[in-house]
């Protein structure tokens, strides 16, 4: 015989009724009037049906889950950027709400051990997470309005309050795997071999959610359509247990929550994220939110947060006064070096083409270019928008390490554009990283690398010009002025500063030479630095790179600047 214990009557839980104030209509049982015994197995649905089934909504639990998570990294990073800060706030807010969920959830199974209480709570989450993108719209427009203004409270404030739009769905979905543990153990033997196929298959689910969104969903339909995908077919799934396992008037009475989700998706299609000064196209990649501007007659190219101009284009100038035109004047710290010596080029990080169309402009069209970019729908913007259509350009697909290691040919110029602070592949800064470089130059080629930095602080400048300085014999410095862009100009021969300055002198004579390659010369000599200090070499197995750049933002933050502006 069982021996039963009654509950106390029911007593105030501010965490339960804080976090969740819909426990009286998820519990439609009073919590006072159930008098479990020691072991209470719940009451069981058609049997192995309901347990086939509840495997089926913890996998696609965990799916939405975790697709919801690289979503959210997707829909912030849009406007805030998408850097190891930002990515460390939504993991670690997302643990949390997971925390939360679990905790709760073990707390409602014992109090209502029954399907229609758990497939409510499901259907609950699964709306909210469909409504997350559409409820953070206005705020992400502001903070990207703010971001334009360089209002940092408005980002501030805007970055916490869509982390927080999270805590709903996410505790509701984190309450699922425990009331599903609760619903199939029948018996207490069994107890640890069903809790690990429950996490098992929710975790199996989290691994599908992990790529769906990212490789699939994303690109084709955009961040905002993902999360309502997954939350209305998550939706279903609640509903359908709640029809088969409580009743179809349970069912019925949630069966508002995809209508007004199909009428707030049909009301807001066609809402820009951002509406920016001169937008004309936005688009989302599998790696990038892309934003192409229009401003004095300018086209520009932003990723992400937009803070920094990729790629710019104009049809009647080519001189940008940025990094992109001084990738072709690395040559010129070896003596007597002339135009028609340059043959080939190597762009890791080609963006929309702007080195590639100065360079072709420098060289003329029989200059080789071999363009690495990692981002295929940046190439096609580049196509549409930026005169990127150059018959001497080759673009290769995929990381710019990997791309170059493998190429077979030798350049006279390698330019690496790859990165930006805080954008920075830990990968492409080692000592490694520049020894495939040396390999894949000719033995008077120049290395020349880009870097942004801030007002003060130049260890991630200095870091980068010692470990090139262990392959290179010089390395010479410059400031781009107006912006926070260092070029750093490595060459694989001893090569002076004098060097540039004489043939800087007796090309700006030459009629034949392009005038920008001319000018681009002068702004170089004139904005040389003396040097670098010596500091740490980056290699693969030790690049602090994040701890440097995180601090850099940081402080700079902190002092009130934020335009990286290229």
């Amino acid at each position: 015989m069982k021996t039963c214990q009654v509950l106390p009557p029911l007593q105030s839980k501010p965490l339960g009724d804080f976090f969740f104030p819909l426990s009286s209509f998820l519990l439609p049982l009073p919590y006072s009037t159930l008098t479990p015994c020691v072991y209470n197995p719940p009451i069981l649905f058609n049997g192995q049906t309901m347990k086939r089934y509840l495997l089926f909504t913890v996998f696609i639990s965990g799916m939405t889950t975790l697709a919801a998570e690289l979503t959210a990294g997707r829909l912030i990073g849009n406007v805030f950027g998408t850097s190891n800060l930002v990515w460390a706030s939504i993991i670690g807010l997302i643990l949390i709400y997971l925390t939360l969920g679990y905790f709760l959830g073990g707390k409602w199974a014992d109090a209502n051990p029954t399907p229609g209480a758990m497939y409510r709570i499901l259907a609950w989450g699964a709306f909210t997470v469909a409504l997350v993108p559409y409820i953070a719209g206005p705020v992400l427009r502001s903070a990207a309005s703010a971001f334009e203004a360089l209002s940092v409270g408005i980002m501030a404030g805007s970055f916490v309050a869509v982390l927080v739009l999270f805590i709903v769905p996410i505790t509701l979905l984190g309450a699922i795997s425990p009331f599903a543990i609760r619903l199939s153990v029948d018996d207490p033997a069994k107890a640890g071999q069903i809790s690990g196929q429950i996490y098992a298959t929710s975790t199996l689910g989290s691994f599908i959610g992990t790529f769906l969104p990212t490789l699939v969903l994303i690109p084709t339909i955009g961040t905002t359509k993902t999360f309502l995908v997954f939350g209305l077919f998550l939706l279903f799934v609640a509903l359908a247990g709640l029809g088969k396992f409580a009743s179809r008037n349970e069912m019925l009475k949630l069966i508002w929550m995809p209508i007004v989700l199909a009428l707030i998706a049909i009301l807001s299609a066609g809402q820009a994220l951002k509406n920016n000064t001169g937008q004309v196209y936005e688009a989302e990649s599998a790696y990038n939110y892309i934003q192409v501007q229009e401003v004095n007659g300018y086209t520009l190219l932003r990723l992400n947060d937009g803070q920094g101009i990729h790629s710019i284009y104009h049809p009647d100038t080519l001189f940008y006064n940025g990094p992109w035109e001084e990738f072709s004047v690395g040559p010129y710290f070896y003596a007597d070096r002339s135009p028609d010596d340059i043959q080939s080029m190597a762009i890791v990080g080609l963006a929309a083409g702007t080195a590639a169309r100065q360079a072709t402009a420098i060289y003329g069209d029989d200059i080789l270019i071999d363009g690495f970019e990692l981002d295929g729908k940046i190439v096609e913007v580049g196509e549409k928008y930026f005169g990127m259509n150059l018959p001497n350009l080759t673009v290769h697909l995929g990381d710019g390490r990997l791309n170059l290691d493998r190429s077979q040919l030798k350049y006279d110029i390698i330019a690496i554009d790859a990165y930006r602070p805080p954008y920075i592949p830990p990968h492409m800064t080692t000592l490694e990283f520049f020894e495939i470089c040396a390999s894949h130059l000719t033995d008077d080629g120049v290395l020349t690398l880009n870097v942004g930095s801030v007002p003060g602080d130049r260890r991630l400048i200095d870091g980068l010009a010692t470990t090139m300085a262990q392959l290179f014999p010089s390395v010479h410095v410059m400031d781009i002025p107006g912006t926070l862009n260092t070029m750093l100009f490595a060459t694989k021969q001893p090569t002076t500063v004098e060097n540039f300055a004489s043939n800087m002198t007796r090309l700006s004579q030459d009629t034949s030479v392009h005038p920008l390659l001319v000018t681009t010369m002068a702004t170089t000599y004139a904005s040389m630095k003396p040097g670098y200090e010596t500091s740490t070499v980056f290699t693969d197995d030790l690049a602090p790179i994040e701890w440097i750049v995180n601090d850099m933002v940081v402080s700079f933050v902190l002092q009130g600047g934020l335009d990286f502006l290229q």
